[in-house]
C-alpha cells in the first residue's frame, strides 16, 4: 500500500523513476544512431556523386554516346526497384539498424565492382596525329600527298588497314559498371526508409524535423566531397604510374581526356564499407520518448501519456515480427496506402519534378564543360564548391524555419510550393547566360570564317586540304593563329612541324591563310581555341544564379518531406516512404538520364569513331541547341509539376479538415467513455495526474 501511494502522490526520485533511467539510456543511442545514419547517408552521398562526376570520363574511356552513360546511371535505381518495396515494408518490422549495415556492406561491393574495368581494358589509346616527345628526330609531315578526291574517304580505310583493325574485346566492359551500380542501388535500399522511421519513432515530435533536416543537411556533405574527388581524379591520367606523362600530348580540358576514374570508386567503396560498422552495435528499438514530461510523472502516469492522441505517429515496438502475418497484410496495406489521394498527388508531383531534377543534376558538369569551355575537373570542383553547400544550407535552414514557426501540415505544403516557383522564376534567367558556339572551320564556321553553316554546308574538305590526304573521322584538333579551330592539321592544310609533344607548333598551314588579309601567322597549335572573352565574363553570373536558385529550391526540401510523412497513417510510414523512393526512382531516376542524354546526343556537331569505324562518344555539340534542349526541358518538366501542385492544395486542405474533425470526435468519445466506466475514480485520478504533468494537456483536452 505504502508503494501504491507513493505512486499517486509522485513522490519518486530522479534516480528511481523508471522513465528518466529510460530516457537516460535512449539519448545515447539515439545520438549514436543520428551520428550513424549520417554517416551512411554520406557514404552513399559521396559514391552517388563521383558517379555523377565521371559522366563524361566513362564516356571517353569506353566510347559511348551520352544515352548509354543513362543508362548505366540509371541501373543505380534499378538496383533500388528490385528490393525496396519489400525492404520498407519487412524491414520496418524487423531490425532496422542491421538491415542498414548489410545494406552498406553490399553498397561498398557494388562501387569496388565499378573500379574493375580499369584492370582488364588494357591502356587508354589517344588517336592522334602528333609524335611523342621520344621520337623527336624525324620531321613530322600532318598532310600526306592525295593523288585523287576519293582518296580522302578512303584514307580512314587505308589507315585501318595499315593499323590492322582488331575488335577489341573489352568494348563491353562498361556492362560491369553497370553491374556494380545495381549492386550499389541494391545496397543503398535500406538507408533512407528505415533510417528516417527509426528516427521519427524514436525522436519527439517536435524534434523529429530538425533531427532529419540535420541528417540530409550532413549528407549533403558527401556530394561536396564526392565532386572535389572527381575533380582531382579528373586531373589525374587514367593509366597513371604505366605511362609516361612527357609522352602524352593532350591537356586535361581536351575533348579525348580521360582521368583517373577508376580511383575514386576505389576510395568510395572503402568509405561505404566504414559506414556499415556502427549499426551492427545498435539495439532493434528505443524506450518511446517521454523527457518532455515532468520528472515526477509515475510509470502509470506515463502510460497514460504514452497512449494518448500526441504519441499517435509513434510506431509501437512492441509487436512481435510475424512474417507470414506481415506478408497477409502487406496487399490490404498496400490498398490502404494508394487510397490516399493526398499521397498519390504528392508522389505524381515527385515523380515530375524528380524527373526535372535528376536530369539537370546528371549532365550539369557536362553542361558547364561544353557550353562555358570549362575542363571536367573544374567543372567538378565548382559542383562540390559552389552548388553543393547551397544546397545543404538550404536544406538545414528549411528545417529550422519548420521547427521555429513551428509550420503544420498546410504551412509546410505552402513553403515548399512558394520556394519551388520562386526558384522557377529565376531559373527562367538561365536561358539568357548562353555562350556562342566555338569556331571550328567546316562545322560552325566555313573555312573563310563565315558562321551560321547550315547541314548542308557542313564539309571538313575544302580547297586549302585537297592536296592532303585527310580523314573526317578524326579529331586531333589544332587552333589557328586566325582563332578558328581546325578538326585536324591535315585539314588545316599545315604542311609542316616543329617541336613535339605538348609543344608541337604546325607551319605554312594553308587553310589559316584564307582568313589573313594579308597572310600573316600561318601556323598552328594543339588543342581547341579558348572561348571568346564574353563567355568568360558570362560565366560568373552564371555561377552566382546558380547558387540563389539551389538556395531557394532546397530550402522547401525538408518541410517538403514531413508533408508525405505527417499526410498518411502512422502504421504506413515506412512502407510510404519505400513506395514513394521506388516510384520516383522507377519513374524518375531511371528514364530521366536517359532520355536527357538521348536529347543532348542530337546537339552533337562531330562524333568520335573507335578503332574499326563505329561511332564513340561526341567530340563538340552546339552549344545553343544544348542549352535549349537542357534547359527548356529540365523547366518544362518542373511547370507541368506546378498545375497538379494546385490540385493537391485542395486535396490536402480537405484532408486536415477530416483529420481534425475526426480527432475530435474520437477524443469526445473517449471521454464519454471513461465517464460511464464503473471504475472512473482510480482511472481518472491516474489521467488527470498525468495530464498535470503534461505540458501539451491544453491541447489534449
Amino acid at each position: 500500500m505504502k508503494k501504491k501511494d507513493k505512486t499517486f502522490t509522485g513522490s519518486w526520485s530522479r534516480d528511481d523513476n523508471p522513465a528518466s533511467s529510460a530516457v537516460k539510456k535512449r539519448l545515447p543511442s539515439l545520438k549514436l544512431f543520428l551520428a550513424a545514419l549520417s554517416f551512411a547517408y554520406f557514404a552513399k552521398a559521396l559514391s552517388g556523386s563521383y558517379m555523377k562526376s565521371t559522366i563524361t570520363q566513362l564516356e571517353r574511356r569506353f566510347d559511348i554516346p551520352s544515352y548509354l552513360i543513362g543508362i548505366i546511371d540509371g541501373s543505380f535505381e534499378i538496383g533500388n526497384l528490385l528490393v525496396i518495396a519489400f525492404v520498407s515494408y519487412f524491414g520496418a518490422k524487423l531490425h532496422r539498424p542491421k538491415i542498414i549495415a548489410v545494406g552498406c556492406v553490399v553498397m561498398s561491393l557494388g562501387t569496388f565492382l565499378m573500379a574493375m574495368p580499369h584492370f582488364f581494358i588494357g591502356r587508354y589509346k589517344i588517336e592522334t596525329t602528333v609524335r611523342s616527345s621520344v621520337n623527336s628526330t624525324n620531321n613530322l609531315h600532318p598532310c600526306p600527298a592525295s593523288s585523287s578526291e576519293t582518296s580522302r574517304e578512303g584514307g580512314r580505310a587505308s589507315l585501318l588497314s595499315s593499323r590492322g583493325c582488331e575488335q577489341e574485346s573489352t568494348v563491353s566492359l562498361w556492362i560491369y559498371v553497370l553491374l556494380g551500380n545495381v549492386l550499389r542501388g541494391i545496397g543503398e535500399t535500406p538507408v533512407q526508409p528505415l533510417g528516417i522511421s527509426y528516427i521519427d519513432d524514436h525522436a519527439l515530435s517536435e524534434n523529429a524535423a530538425l533531427y532529419i533536416s540535420c541528417v540530409q543537411s550532413i549528407a549533403i556533405i558527401g556530394p561536396v566531397f564526392g565532386y572535389l574527388l572527381g575533380s582531382l581524379c579528373a586531373k589525374i591520367y587514367v593509366d597513371i604510374g604505366y605511362v609516361e606523362m612527357e609522352t602524352i600530348s593532350i591537356t586535361p580540358g581536351d575533348a579525348r581526356w580521360v582521368g583517373a576514374w577508376w580511383l575514386g570508386y576505389l576510395i568510395a567503396g572503402a568509405i561505404s564499407l566504414m559506414s556499415a560498422v556502427p549499426f551492427w552495435f545498435l539495439p532493434k528499438s528505443l524506450p518511446v520518448p517521454v523527457d518532455t514530461h515532468d520528472r515526477s510523472c509515475t510509470p502509470d502516469q506515463t502510460r497514460f501519456i504514452k497512449d494518448s492522441p500526441t504519441m499517435d505517429h509513434k510506431v509501437r515496438q512492441e509487436e512481435p515480427a510475424n512474417l507470414h502475418q506481415m506478408a497477409s497484410e502487406f496487399v490490404p496495406t498496400l490498398k490502404s496506402l494508394l487510397g490516399n489521394p493526398v499521397y498519390i498527388i504528392y508522389l505524381c508531383v515527385t515523380i515530375i519534378q524528380f524527373n526535372s531534377l535528376i536530369g539537370m543534376v546528371t549532365y550539369k558538369p557536362k553542361y558547364i564543360e561544353q557550353h562555358y569551355g570549362q575542363s571536367a575537373s573544374m567543372a567538378n570542383f565548382l559542383m562540390g564548391m559552389v552548388n553543393i553547400p547551397a544546397v545543404a544550407l538550404g536544406m538545414f535552414s528549411g528545417g529550422v524555419i519548420m521547427k521555429r514557426y513551428k509550420l503544420n501540415i498546410m504551412g509546410a505544403a505552402k513553403f515548399a510550393f512558394g520556394t519551388s516557383l520562386l526558384g522557377y522564376f529565376l531559373s527562367l534567367l538561365f536561358l539568357a547566360l548562353g555562350c556562342e558556339n566555338s569556331k571550328v572551320a567546316g562545322i560552325t564556321v566555313s573555312y573563310t570564317g563565315v558562321e551560321g553553316l547550315s547541314d548542308r554546308d557542313w564539309s571538313v574538305f575544302a580547297d586549302c586540304n585537297s592536296g592532303c590526304l585527310c580523314s573526317s573521322k578524326e579529331w586531333d584538333p589544332v587552333c589557328g593563329g586566325n582563332g578558328i579551330t581546325y578538326v585536324s592539321p591535315c585539314l588545316a592544310g599545315c604542311i609542316s612541324s616543329s617541336g613535339s609533344g605538348k609543344s608541337t607548333v604546325f607551319d605554312n598551314c594553308k587553310c589559316v591563310s584564307l582568313t589573313e588579309s594579308p597572310p600573316g601567322n600561318l601556323t598552328a597549335t594543339l588543342g581547341k581555341c579558348p572561348r571568346r572573352d564574353s563567355c568568360d565574363k558570362v560565366f560568373p553570373y552564371f555561377l552566382a544564379l546558380s547558387v540563389l536558385t539551389s538556395f531557394i529550391i532546397s530550402l522547401g526540401g525538408t518541410p517538403g518531406f514531413m508533408l508525405l510523412v505527417r499526410c498518411i497513417n502512422p502504421e504506413l510510414k515506412s512502407l510510404a516512404l519505400g513506395i514513394h523512393m521506388l516510384v520516383t526512382r522507377t519513374l524518375a531516376g531511371i528514364p530521366a538520364p536517359i532520355y536527357f542524354g538521348a536529347i543532348i546526343d542530337t546537339t552533337c556537331l562531330k562524333w568520335g569513331y573507335k578503332t574499326c569505324g563505329e561511332t564513340g562518344a561526341c567530340r563538340i555539340y552546339d552549344t545553343s541547341s544544348y542549352r535549349i534542349v537542357y534547359l527548356g526541358l529540365t523547366l518544362g518538366l518542373r511547370t507541368v509539376s506546378f498545375f497538379l501542385c494546385i490540385w493537391g492544395f485542395a486535396l490536402l486542405k480537405r484532408h486536415v479538415k477530416s483529420v481534425e474533425k475526426r480527432t475530435l470526435s474520437g477524443g469526445n468519445a473517449e471521454l464519454e467513455s471513461l465517464r460511464k466506466e464503473e471504475h472512473t475514480s482510480i482511472h481518472c485520478e491516474q489521467f488527470l495526474l498525468a495530464l498535470d504533468c503534461d505540458p501539451d494537456k491544453e491541447t489534449r483536452l
